[in-house]
């Protein structure tokens, strides 16, 4: 048994082999070309209601871009089943990360951006992004499981992403209060060209071909998975989690027409939420290795519930500042303890897959949120979006008993000791 010091060291830092070194800088920069996607979002936000679109069409707007990141199975499926130039993985990499960098690049270097011509390629960089997101998380749920890594790897991966969002906020504001769009796509195209050289360097793996009987075992995995009561237990859970209405683009509406912010101070504000968001990840990564996920999963129900209702005190500078700075890192820790759930959730072999159409569950439920609530935000105003957010939050608790979820963490463990045992 190791020493006290020894283990709290661990746990604090628990990347000690090389492979899990190598994994983990690859998903932070990965995950922070992700994050930077969002740089023009807050340009675009204000650059449509600048035309006179209302909330909740700017959040259908920012819905129907992100269609691809709602049909990441198949990105697994493809890349699982169909080698590219002789590589399951890295092939694929470097070539949705180099689409993603041009789409970007000719948004950027566009002297205008029509509504669907902005839509169309804003969605080929969404596409480029997801595909490399689906084959991120893939090596991140079989290499976790198989070293106890999850809640670290995911915290690495949201603590990138976060980061990312800080130089977002910052910069984004500043763009938006020039409505330089343009330099903004420019700008977030060349972080996709950052993941295809982590890929190029990172990425290691035998080349592989076509495999008729790899093809049928695989698909008899994915068809005895599809009748596996938990998974779609959580990803029902997960879709009712995230269909809460949330703000949105509802909420820079109401910091720009009612509270008088400047786009540069809303800049700030994200900013300084990302930050606190980021100390929130880092803060998952040992609690993970603590409590029982249960546990976590309850609190994280309360500490949403909590976030939520803070937003009725959302008045002023002064309280939007303290609202960020707080519930920022509070909303990052809850957010980890559902992505830990699904993780732990996804059957085994077919792992990448089913994180995938979680991650789908997730995505769709929390751009569904920004509609409702742009919406809501439009009829009723900003109070009863908050009352209306929270009542859905409080009701996730009642469903916490049928997600059975000391039986999923069994499974996963178990998962975890024969992936041991077999090397």
């Amino acid at each position: 048994m190791a020493p006290p010091r020894q283990e709290r060291r661990r746990r604090l830092f628990p990347f000690h082999a090389p492979e899990a070194r190598r994994l983990a800088a690859l998903f932070g920069v990965v995950y922070f070309a992700q994050g930077m996607w969002s740089l023009p979002n807050q340009t675009i936000t204000i650059s449509f209601k600048d035309l006179g679109f209302s909330a909740g069409q700017v959040a259908t707007f920012f819905t129907l871009t992100t269609w691809p990141w709602w049909i990441k199975p198949a990105y697994g499926l493809l890349s699982d089943f169909v080698p590219l130039f002789g590589r399951r993985r890295k092939s694929y990499f470097l070539c949705v990360s180099a689409a993603a960098a041009a789409a970007g690049m000719t948004l950027g270097l566009s002297r205008s951006h029509p509504y669907w011509w902005l839509g169309m390629l804003a969605a080929a960089m969404g596409l480029g992004l997801a595909f490399s997101d689906v084959l991120t998380d893939a090596l991140m749920v079989e290499t976790g499981r198989a070293h106890g890594l999850i809640g670290a790897f995911q915290a690495i991966q949201w603590s990138a992403i976060y980061t990312a969002a800080v130089l977002v906020g910052v910069l984004g504001g500043r763009l938006a209060e020039t409505r330089s769009l343009g330099l903004a796509f420019l700008i977030a195209a060349c972080f996709p060209l950052l993941s295809f050289t982590m890929a190029s360097l990172f990425v290691h793996e035998k080349r592989a071909r076509p495999d008729a009987a790899a093809f049928r075992e695989t698909w008899s995995a994915v068809r005895a998975a599809l009748g596996d009561r938990p998974i779609w237990v959580v990803a029902g859970f997960i879709l009712f989690w995230t269909f809460s209405p949330s703000f949105g683009p509802a909420l820079l509406f109401y910091q720009t027409d009612t509270l008088g912010f400047s786009q540069r101070f809303i800049g700030v504000l994200s900013s300084l939420g990302s930050a606190s968001a980021v100390v929130g990840a880092l803060i998952y990564a040992p609690l993970s290795r603590r409590l029982p996920l249960r546990r976590l999963i309850t609190l994280s129900i309360g500490a949403g519930l909590a976030g939520t209702l803070a937003y009725l005190f959302y008045r002023d500078a002064t309280s939007a500042i303290a609202i960020e700075l707080v519930f920022g890192a509070v909303g990052m820790v809850v957010q980890l303890a559902f992505l830990e759930l699904a993780a732990k959730a996804c059957p085994r072999r077919v792992e990448g897959t089913f994180f995938a159409l979680l991650m789908s569950v997730y995505n769709l439920g929390a751009q569904g949120s920004q509609v409702v609530g742009g919406y809501l935000y439009d009829w009723l105003g900003f109070t009863p979006l908050v009352l209306i957010g929270a009542v859905m939050t409080a009701l996730a608790w009642p469903l916490i008993p049928v997600i059975r979820i000391e039986a999923i963490e069994e499974t996963s463990l178990a998962g975890r000791v024969q992936t041991e045992a077999a090397r």
